[in-house]
């Protein structure tokens, strides 16, 4: 699958989100049930696909994500770290329950080149309790080479919870 031009772009209300496990909402996303975050455009990356505790995305990394030596900035892939993990975790959680981030780590191990071809990256549950979850990712170039891999602990949150 590929990043498409015709991917609809948004933010769902939580209440919609609440009513949904957490594999119904990321499926509900790379089916265009539910839109994208508006961050996976500005980015150029997308889930495409999901499955209990295992998520992929793909990414296109352009020239504007450059840093002065003229690879991908590391950030974008810290957070195609922290997005791949978290979505992962996320499909893992009944309805009402949602995840944050409380730990993303990253390494770096290739230079990331905006050369056209995609990247991708998995992510895979590693453990989980009540209220924690832990998740590892590797992110992986078009010739199928390790360009980075990390983990992220994630917290389980209650998205019923009354406000005040």
């Amino acid at each position: 699958m590929t990043v498409e031009t015709k991917t609809r772009y948004g933010v769902t209300p939580g209440e919609g989100l609440a009513q949904m496990s957490g594999l119904e909402t990321m499926q509900a996303m790379i089916e265009g049930r539910l839109p994208a975050p508006p961050m996976s455009q500005t980015l150029g990356f997308l889930l495409v696909e999901v499955e209990e505790g295992r998520a992929v995305f793909e990414g296109h990394p352009t020239p504007s994500l450059l840093n002065p030596a003229g690879t991908v900035h590391g950030g974008w892939a810290l957070t195609l770290v922290d997005s791949a993990t978290a979505c992962a975790a996320h499909s893992l959680l009944p309805a009402g329950q949602a995840q944050t981030t409380i730990e993303t780590k990253a390494n770096f191990t290739r230079p990331i080149l905006p050369d056209g071809r995609p990247i991708l990256c998995e992510a895979r549950v590693v453990g989980r309790g009540r209220q924690i979850i832990t998740a590892e990712a590797h992110i992986t170039n078009a010739d199928g080479k390790i360009v980075a891999h990390g983990t992220s602990t994630l917290m389980v949150i209650d998205m019923l919870r009354p406000k005040g």
